[in-house]
């Protein structure tokens, strides 16, 4: 028997990997069986994730990198995974994208990726989720709106000082309509919030008017959390009749649950979880995020040894090794330490360059590992910050699988490693994207 087959609601890709853990922990604070696999799972894989979770899966999630990849190979990372979740056959195939719809034609595209995967479910239009509240993203007539770090200002995308100068996919357009459309994804409809006020047979002829006047993709509001429900009951609607693709932010499975909730087939209550305990042993963060929030946490992180890396400590194999001892030797003397790619020397680095170095940041972060195994001193807490960084760094690893196991602040999941390597099977790894979590995220990663 298909060990999802009794269970299974829905089926999500992480365009990064920071992202595709924050859906994971949204499904499984909502009381669902859900696990995050590190590629396409074979049916072993499936099974032993079952057998881990204590029954059949509700939510089967596969992270990937193709944020940071150009058109044709996104197209070769996800032709399989459309393949696979049509085997599968959830109800609803989400694409989880940024919250803050980090994409361009020529690299990341939303487009791009929807006309692959779509030729893998049932129905032609695809719902645009726009805005999470609780990451203090808003979408509101189609215009997506975000904080500056914790608490900070809310801009519009298009003015938000870090995302309009994105060193990879600058914003320069807030509507959501405009900057998919010049992704190919066209023609674009929406339903905007004061709609979600209207009778449900109001709401499903209006989205119905806009699939009949051949709209390929419909923006949906969230500037609040109360639109959570309307629009996941507008999902879960469209996916009874066919099997539905979805795009948007970890909002979409937040709205799912919550119409589930809401209707009685998901209990309220969320599912509780153990605190994070004072780590055992030395802690290890990487950082390679530029993100001003990811900086004042590297300032605020006074309990560990930290370490600036230059783009050429990582780039060159000699002062590559140089910076992995001295990292090395303050682990075995017992010091938390925090490494991290120096803003001044990474910032000038264009796309090129910058996912070269994101590449050479995830081939140091195995090699420390790997060598602190080798060493009879595996390290059992790690965290990594940038959302590029975490992608092609957790990729590097080895492992098969992350199941949720806890959440220092809205958008920072810690999940546990499923891997056949003893040394890094039950690590529990912080995931962040460079603008995700509070100035003390990092010391909160060592539990007390």
């Amino acid at each position: 028997m298909n060990p999802t087959e009794t269970a299974l609601r829905l089926g999500w890709y992480g365009d990064d990997f920071t992202g595709a853990t924050d859906t994971l922990a949204v499904l499984t604070q909502a009381g669902l069986r859900a696990m995050l696999f590190l590629g396409v799972p074979a049916e072993p894989q499936l099974a032993r994730a079952a057998a881990a979770l204590g029954g059949p899966l509700d939510a089967v999630g596969i992270a990937g990198a193709a944020r940071s990849m150009a058109p044709a190979a996104m197209a070769r990372e996800l032709e399989p995974v459309g393949a696979f979740f049509a085997r599968l056959a959830p109800p609803v195939l989400h694409y989880k994208v940024c919250s803050t719809f980090d994409s361009a034609p020529g690299i990341g595209s939303i487009g791009g990726a929807l006309r692959t995967l779509r030729p893998h479910v049932d129905q032609a239009v695809v719902p645009v989720v726009g805005g999470q509240p609780s990451l203090g993203r808003y979408c509101a007539f189609s215009n997506l709106f975000a904080a500056a770090g914790r608490g900070g200002a809310v801009e519009r995308l298009d003015r938000h000082p870090t995302m309009r100068q994105h060193p990879t996919t600058p914003m320069d357009e807030a509507d959501l309509r405009r900057h998919l459309a010049a992704q190919g994804l066209e023609p674009i409809a929406a339903l905007h919030y004061p709609a979600y006020a209207l009778p449900d047979a109001a709401q499903d002829a209006a989205f119905a008017a806009h699939v009949a006047a051949g709209a390929q993709a419909v923006v949906l509001d969230v500037a609040d959390p109360g639109h959570l429900a309307p629009v996941g009951r507008l999902l879960w609607q469209q996916a009874q009749a066919g099997r539905l693709l979805a795009v948007g932010a970890s909002s979409v499975a937040q709205a799912l649950a919550a119409h589930w909730q809401q209707c009685g087939t998901l209990a309220a209550a969320p599912a509780a979880t153990a605190p994070l305990a004072a780590a055992s042993g030395p802690v290890l963060v990487f950082a390679g995020s530029l993100s001003p929030v990811t900086a004042r946490q590297v300032r605020a992180a006074t309990s560990y040894e930290r370490i600036a890396l230059a783009a050429a400590d990582l780039l060159d194999a000699g002062a590559s090794e140089t910076a992995g001892v001295r990292i090395r030797q303050a682990l075995a003397a017992g010091r938390h330490v925090l490494a991290y790619t120096a803003p001044a020397d990474a910032a000038g680095a264009d796309t090129t360059q910058a996912a070269a170095l994101a590449a050479a940041s995830a081939r140091f972060v195995r090699r420390l590992l790997d060598q602190q195994a080798a060493a009879g001193a595996p390290l059992r807490r790690v965290g990594i910050a940038g959302g590029d960084t975490s992608s092609l760094a957790t990729q590097a690893l080895g492992l098969w699988g992350l199941s949720y196991r806890g959440s220092l602040g809205a958008g920072v999941a810690i999940s546990r490693t499923h891997a056949d390597a003893p040394a890094l099977d039950g690590i529990e790894l912080m995931l962040k994207g460079g603008q995700m979590g509070g100035d003390e995220v990092f010391e909160q990663l060592l539990g007390r």
